[in-house]
């Protein structure tokens, strides 16, 4: 299809039967009407080829912003020595120098389990060669190291509940009529507050009670769908490899409620997030084939919250069928401080809520830039595009540099005031300049009318070190649940969804706090059925649990 359209962009005309009349009645007698409409039909064509370079492009070009080994060829002497340096026009950004070991591997990771295996020489070769008898005494030992690994095993757990009765002295005084049955003599417990004929050990809390899904299977699921990436119906097949027989929608209702378990731990951990007055938020499609009133067609919403104080980052999902501003609201309404997005105007309004200042995304402005370079013809790229990118990056090095740097909040806010702020500056005064030269229907003119549009947002990062320049941190936070949507497709109904937004949350909120994933959710499967007080649900937030150890995993 994109070949004969190309084809019929490239000659300027629509494909037309061979039979066809030509059409000159139509066109106007006026030499400078005829010109103005050969221009307008001229620019078309253009818009359309470049629409076209960057579909293919997007199709099977690479995806990576960086530019490729050959972009170099494009620039002139002076601009590539500029665009290799650590930084341009005078600029002088401290990068730590790198050094990387050759012929050396990385060291295993010292909290993984080992296993001593030794190897001897034989007895004969352990006597001294001098003749006098005596044995070789051992100097010392080499230790080298091998990775193995243990494949997953499916363990049946037993609990034994050990059950008593009356002694046989005082058999027949209870008043309370002996249970006959477990389930009986389970329903007399606590019911009166008269001694019990037969009494058994308490059942050990579950994450799902009545169910044979133990802590550990629970998180190995969940870690595998909301972690990984696998779908429900390829687990199925893995556990029947391993001997346990369980269908995809037992697997799902065992996740559904256990979205439901975690929903204390999201309430604290949402509270955490909009305590602090530093947040980002961003949205991407999901589908749900059984929605009330909606196609199954129809695409919904995935949102996502990163933000919380230093030391206890908080990423939340939400599910909403709408993409509408008051889901935006909504998600925000007790949050103060500066909210960072991309230029979607659903965020506009709680931009415009007292006590928020909404914080703009240059990545979001750069990749337009790229999009609109990519869309030139190859070999001859360059122009108006390249420019606004190549200021964008400027603004970028200085930014590797201070995290690189490591640079507290007060340090960054510094470096970019003495060093990024006169890029900005100068990236201002190109786009006054330069923005009337290019129609704003082609790409290079779209990017620059959204730079211009969002410009108010995007150097709000100027004000407080904490911000970012871009809300890449947000988008990286949802492309685990992209990936794994690529593998999954669509969620079966709403309160799948929902179930899947709270365990994304969980793991990510995880994840950001150094946990081990799998240990957590293990942990937490564990320890939150026996919770009974708010002190023992803090616990087991993220940042409150000490990184588990690897061995706890192969335990």
């Amino acid at each position: 299809m994109w070949r004969r359209i190309h084809a019929q962009i490239s000659y300027g005309v629509l494909a037309m039967p061979a039979t066809a009349p030509p059409r000159t009645a139509a066109l106007p007698d006026d030499p400078a009407t005829l010109k103005s409409l050969v221009r307008e039909q001229a620019f078309e064509i253009e818009r359309l080829k470049e629409e076209l370079r960057l579909a293919r492009h997007k199709q099977f070009g690479a995806s990576s912003e960086k530019a490729d080994a050959g972009q170099h060829q494009l620039f002139n002497e002076a601009e590539v020595l500029g665009a290799e340096a650590p930084a341009g026009d005078g600029e002088e950004v401290t990068v730590p120098a790198h050094k990387r070991a050759r012929g050396k591997r990385k060291p295993l990771d010292d909290r993984l389990p080992r296993q001593r295996i030794e190897h001897d020489i034989p007895e004969s070769e352990k006597l001294c060669p001098c003749g006098s008898g005596q044995q070789r005494p051992r100097i010392g030992e080499i230790v080298t190291e091998q990775a193995d690994i243990v494949p997953a095993k499916v363990v049946v757990l037993q609990h034994v509940r050990f059950k008593y009765g009356p002694c046989r002295q005082c058999d027949g005084v209870f008043p309370a009529a002996r249970p006959t049955t477990v389930d009986a003599s389970i329903a007399a417990i606590g019911s009166t507050n008269e001694p019990q004929a037969i009494i058994i050990a308490r059942a050990p809390a579950q994450p799902i009670p009545k169910s044979l899904a133990a802590p550990g299977l629970c998180a190995w699921i969940a870690m595998s769908k909301y972690g990984d990436g696998l779908p429900l119906y390829r687990q199925e097949a893995i556990l029947a490899r391993y001997g346990l027989s369980i269908s995809r929608a037992t697997l799902a209702a065992w996740m559904i409620r256990l979205g439901e378990l975690i929903v204390p731990l999201i309430n604290l951990a949402e509270e955490v997030q909009l305590g602090y007055d530093v947040l980002a938020m961003d949205e991407t499609t999901i589908q749900v084939l059984k929605e009330d009133g909606r196609a199954a067609q129809s695409d919904s919403r995935m949102w996502v919250r990163r933000g919380g104080p230093p030391g206890k980052p908080v990423v939340l999902f939400d599910y909403d069928p709408s993409r509408s501003g008051k889901v935006a609201w909504r998600l925000t309404q007790d949050f103060k401080g500066y909210l960072q997005s991309d230029g979607f105007s659903g965020y506009d309004a709680v931009g415009k809520r007292e006590g928020v200042v909404h914080v703009g995304c240059l990545a979001h402005a750069r990749r337009k830039f790229d999009e609109a370079l990519k869309a030139q013809p190859v070999g001859n790229r360059g122009g108006l595009a390249l420019e606004g990118l190549m200021l964008i990056q400027k603004i970028y090095r200085i930014e590797k540099a201070a995290r690189e740097a490591k640079l507290s909040p007060e340090q960054r806010k510094q470096l970019r005031d003495s060093q990024a702020r006169p890029v900005w500056a100068e990236l201002r005064h190109w786009l006054d300049a330069k923005r009337g030269q290019v129609p704003p229907q082609m790409l290079t003119g779209k990017a620059m009318t959204y730079l211009d549009n969002q410009w108010p947002q995007l150097v709000r990062s100027l004000d407080d070190g904490r911000l970012e320049v871009d809300n890449n941190r947000c988008e990286n936070a949802l492309r685990p649940f992209v990936l794994g949507r690529k593998a999954w497709l669509f969620s079966d109904t709403p309160a799948g969804a929902e179930a899947s937004a709270r365990h994304y949350g969980l793991v990510e909120t995880a994840k950001a706090n150094g946990c081990e994933p799998y240990a957590y959710l293990r942990r937490v499967f564990t320890d939150l059925p026996k919770a009974t007080t708010l002190a023992e649900i803090e616990a087991l937030l993220p940042w409150n649990v000490a990184r588990p150890a690897t061995q706890s995993v192969a335990a």
